[in-house]
């Protein structure tokens, strides 16, 4: 979001004011970019992924973890949808929300998922690649982002649709990966968490 709040293209649409702030202004950024909507738009995301962690939680241990990945996948699809269609603030805000629900889902779901099938020996270096894969995300947003700037009118559009690439990636992972051990032993399948487990660690004991 950091990028695209200060693509022109963006501000002309939703904050045609801190547009012609930012033209004329010769205070500091923040004086330009104060405005309680854009604000919200940045903050919605971190709001809504805050709130959600604790339905996360609940809906991992109810669920299971599967579907929990694959319902933040879902939910970040959407918000991607509809950020990138977003014609007025409200949808806009509402895209930042499902994203914010996505991560919070996600953020709940994928490490403890790593964390219950990766080997014991591994354990700790498979939870390090999730941060450090999600610090080369942020990476990829700001090239995204560059790469979009000189794009008029929509590249703002398409920097926040592509959001939705890496989310179609971690649903079909949803589809493909099996429920944790874990999970499904303590939703009372017995039977089926002794075959994952016996499936993951290759041995019949």
């Amino acid at each position: 979001s950091g990028g695209v709040t200060s693509m022109d293209d963006f501000l002309k649409k939703f904050f045609p004011a801190i547009y012609e702030r930012k033209l004329h202004a010769k205070e500091n950024n923040y004086c330009k970019y104060d405005d309680q909507l854009l604000q919200l738009f940045t903050s919605s995301l971190y709001l809504a992924a805050l709130v959600a962690s604790f339905g996360a939680s609940k809906a991992c241990n109810v669920l299971g973890r599967k579907p929990t990945i694959g319902l933040a996948s879902i939910l970040f699809i959407l918000g991607a949808i509809a950020s990138g269609i977003a014609p007025n603030k409200a949808l806009l805000i509402i895209g930042r929300i499902l994203f914010g629900f996505g991560v919070g889902f996600g953020n709940e779901s994928v490490p403890l998922f790593l964390s219950e099938v990766a080997p014991m020996q591994h354990r700790g270096a498979v939870n390090i690649l999730f941060q450090l894969f999600v610090t080369i995300g942020i990476l990829i947003a700001n090239l995204v982002n560059y790469a979009v700037s000189s794009i008029h009118p929509n590249g703002w559009r398409i920097a926040l649709g592509l959001a939705g690439v890496p989310a179609i990636f971690l649903f079909i992972g949803s589809l493909i990966i099996t429920e944790t051990p874990s999970s499904l032993i303590e939703r009372g399948k017995e039977f089926e968490g002794k075959e994952v487990l016996r499936k993951i660690r290759g041995v019949d004991d």
